[in-house]
């Protein structure tokens, strides 16, 4: 095969050419069909029960993506200049498209709730109009102060900060709204701060940041890539064709994800700047070792067929193993991690395809003048700094083999210990720097505020109402003593859900007009017991279950983990006193369910009654809790969940409910949860094939592990430095590990593949160390500097996940070839009689 792909180069240059360049435009016209998606639940499939669940709560409780405005003022927010503010905010807020106005909350458009007389309720609003007074303003904060509802969710309780929730349509509209909202922000006298956050806003913010910085990183890391070849080679015709690989093998990949319809996350946003500098590392080899041969008036011909010869089975296997070690993303149940490894997999190949038969049709293609200046203009091989660190470096490696090795194995421990260490956490707000604006209003207005995360508890109730009004349905439809008609109607019900036995009674009701005498009395009969079974499955109108809540909400209290909750039982205390005394010994529960559906029934005659909704579903068979957090962290959400845990394991709930957990904070638990146990597994699964691989290679199961040694150090090296310096494992980190074992092994092959050429050629051990320092010892470290370098773009870049790849990436392309070049010639000089005792 290497033989015929090296004759289509060779002999076929023009429609090499034109195969590539068509192709490469071909595909590059879908990118302007990119579709941004930096929505986290995406993280989770379709169908995931968690992700499922939680939609189906929002929809059922008529939750809503929220943006949160905040503005802070040292003294006070209660003041006449900053409430008006607020007011013209808020007005300014509901009349913008995708804002849903009727549910926006802010100090102008809540309700006061206060005692018109005994057993009445007046609702007024709570600032109809901003306050031309500071004595106005004081009344405001008395009131807003007596509502445990609004008090440290709309006004901050210290009084500096107060808030406005902006729910919007789409969560995709987020950055745009925020925008206007700052806009007119902007038109304000100065004297307060103002601040928006929210994880939709940061979601959305971020994918307009993530599609800048992709026009910015890739062709940056073009840059640095094709100054660092001109440094290596000085001559730029000859680094075009390696360029051309890069670029082309970029646009041709991106251009395949994006004409598949799939939507770039922030994972596919990496692949071009992954893609760039690892499309390179076959043209360097080649280009390396090409350089090393040339000397004027050789045959381009004849030294590019010795090149490959030598150099095609281990940039094959290179390539097959980088791309397993994406591809093993797949086995992740994270699909935009899965796009992610299957095109970064398919870009290698493409780029090992292109390389085999672009850059030997290109260096044929060259005029051979071009090839003699840059001969001329390179250093001479044993001056080059390259040239003169690595036979040293080898010499050190073998003359110390034991103490390298006690070395390696006392770093391997430590790597180990550090890997244990290792936190796993996520928060899409901490993607942006930490004085990035979002950030920094984050920080503000959870230091004032009892949070701005949400999480919701969502207790429902599993009566067995239904079965039991079915159960009496059928005794009643077969009682003889009833007449044929009323049988037959009785027959003809339909009980399969709560709200059909709601119906049920309505139709009783209805059927009573119709019959007399022994009918009606079993009817009726049947219409009060259905009506009991009814009600006691409204599990939350029974006090005793309140209770329960208003329990479980004072131990999240005393855990110091969430800002703040409200349920039903707040709506309930809250109204119930102010029916009864208005008086702070009013604050509680009815003692009956009859007084808590009359709390209900008064507060639904405020100027928004579906708050109400929020909290219950009109059957009143399920109850949802909203839990404010002050951080997004995916750690502190699951010391919450855990939290809630024990209390109910301690303390069971009610008979007949059962509690469950959504919201945007519980999701990115879940999915990182699956994504460190799907990574957990990909890699095992990668390593082995790769072992596997390994081993059919160099035809040896003793060289396969060898060769295994230098990633396995690298990868227990990287994680155990990410658990020393305290790093969170989190998305970006977690992919790391897909490219550390794909670009590791690169080195170990062509080292161990030269290796044992030379040796056979020798049959000497020493010599065959001397060589492999030469012409090998400077491809690799080539590689590994245009690859390490390759990445640092992403050092300047304005999102940390960003970052945070660049600087491992640089590390792991250092340390793997520093491994590789220290520790394998340390194992292979203390086993050499083992191994080569063939030869």
């Amino acid at each position: 095969m290497a033989r015929r792909l090296l004759n289509l180069a060779l002999n076929h240059r023009k429609a090499v050419f034109w195969g590539l360049g068509l192709l490469t435009l071909a595909f590059s016209a879908l990118l302007p069909l990119i579709q941004i998606d930096t929505d986290p639940e995406n993280m989770l499939p379709a169908d995931n029960p968690a992700r499922v669940f939680h939609n189906e709560v929002k929809e059922r409780f008529d939750m809503h993506d929220t943006i949160v405005v905040g503005v802070v003022n040292e003294q006070s927010v209660y003041n006449p200049q900053t409430l008006a503010n607020l007011h013209s905010l808020s007005e300014f807020a509901e009349g913008l498209d995708g804002v849903i106005a009727p549910d926006l909350m802010s100090l102008s458009n809540v309700d006061n709730i206060t005692q018109e007389g005994a057993g009445t309720l007046r609702f007024e609003w709570m600032m109809r109009e901003p306050p031309d007074t500071q004595a106005q303003a004081r009344t405001i904060r008395e009131n807003v102060e007596d509502l445990p509802l609004l008090f440290n969710t709309l006004v901050s309780e210290d009084g500096k900060a107060a808030a406005i929730y902006v729910p919007i349509e789409d969560k995709n509209q987020s950055y745009a709204i925020g925008r206007e909202l700052q806009s007119h922000i902007d038109g304000f006298e100065a004297g307060d701060d103002w601040h928006i956050t929210g994880l939709p806003i940061a979601e959305d913010r971020f994918g307009y940041e993530m599609f800048v910085q992709m026009g910015i990183s890739a062709p940056l890391a073009g840059l640095v890539i094709f100054i660092l070849l001109w440094v290596f080679f000085r001559n730029i015709p000859f680094i075009v064709a390696p360029m051309i690989v890069s670029v082309s093998t970029v646009l041709i990949t991106m251009g395949a994800l994006i004409g598949a319809g799939f939507t770039v996350h922030i994972m596919s946003s990496m692949i071009a700047i992954f893609l760039m500098p690892i499309a390179v590392v076959d043209s360097v080899h080649i280009m390396s070792e090409f350089a090393d041969r040339y000397r004027k008036g050789s045959s381009v011909r004849q030294v590019v067929t010795e090149v490959m010869g030598h150099l095609f089975t281990p940039m094959l296997f290179t390539s097959v193993t980088s791309s397993i070690g994406f591809l093993s993303l797949m086995l992740t149940p994270i699909p935009p991690v899965q796009i992610f490894g299957f095109f970064v997999g398919l870009g290698i190949m493409l780029a090992f395809l292109s390389t085999i038969i672009f850059i030997p049709a290109y260096l044929v293609s060259l005029n051979p003048a071009t090839l003699d200046r840059m001969v001329d203009k390179l250093p001479a091989e044993d001056r080059s700094l390259v040239a003169r660190v690595l036979p040293p470096l080898g010499k050190l490696a073998r003359s110390h083999a034991k103490l390298w090795t006690v070395g390696f194995v006392a770093l391997f421990a430590v790597s180990v210990w550090g890997i244990t260490q290792i936190q796993i956490n996520d928060n899409p707000v901490r993607w942006f720097k930490s004085d990035h604006e979002l950030r920094i209003a984050d920080r503000v207005l959870n230091d004032h505020f009892a949070g701005t995360y949400d999480a919701f508890m969502v207790l429902q109730s599993s009566s067995d109402a239904v079965d039991k009004a079915q159960s009496a349905l059928t005794d009643a439809s077969t009682n003889e003593s009833l007449s044929e008609a009323t049988r037959t109607w009785l027959k003809d019900q339909t009980l399969d859900s709560p709200e059909s036995l709601s119906d049920l009674i309505l139709a009783l009701d209805d059927r009573l007009f119709e019959v007399g005498g022994e009918d009606a009395d079993a009817l009726e009969a049947l219409m009060n017991q259905l009506e009991q079974l009814d009600s006691q499955s409204q599990a939350f109108l029974q006090p005793e279950n309140l209770e329960y809540i208003q329990q479980l909400e004072q131990h999240l209290a005393s855990t110091g983990l969430v800002g703040k909750s409200n349920s039903l039982a707040d709506v309930v205390k809250t109204v119930n006193r102010e029916l009864r005394s208005g008086e702070a010994e009013d604050y509680r529960l009815p003692d009956s369910a009859d007084a808590v559906a009359q709390t209900l029934l008064q507060y639904q005659s405020s100027h928004r009654p579906q708050d109400l909704w929020h909290f219950v579903t009109p059957d009143y068979r399920e109850s949802l809790v909203w839990l404010q957090l002050t951080s997004g962290d995916n750690q502190d959400m699951t010391a919450v969940v855990e939290s809630v845990d024990q209390y109910l394991q301690d303390n069971p709930l009610p008979e007949g409910l059962n509690l469950e957990w959504a919201g945007k904070s519980y999701l990115n638990v879940v999915w990182q949860a699956e994504m460190v146990e799907g990574m957990v597994g990909s890699l095992i699964s990668a390593f082995v094939i790769v072992l596997i691989i390994m081993m059919l290679l160099f035809r040896s199961v003793a060289f396969g592990i060898v060769a295994m040694l230098p990633l396995t150090l690298t990868i227990t090296g990287i994680y155990g430095l990410i658990g020393w310096v305290g790093k969170d494992y989190d998305m970006p980190i977690a992919v790391l590990s897909a490219l550390t074992l794909g670009l590791s092994i690169d080195f170990a092959i062509h080292f161990v593949e030269r290796t044992r050429a030379y040796f056979r050629e020798t049959g000497d051990w020493s010599k065959t160390m001397q060589l492999m320092f030469l012409e090998p010892g400077r491809a690799i470290t080539r590689n590994a500097i245009v690859i390490a370098v390759g990445f640092t773009p992403l050092l300047v870049a304005p999102l940390v996940p960003y970052i945070t790849v660049g600087f491992f990436l640089a590390t792991i392309m250092a340390l793997s070839a520093l491994v590789t070049l220290i520790l394998l010639p340390t194992v292979m000089t203390l086993l050499q009689r083992w191994l080569f005792r063939a030869s």
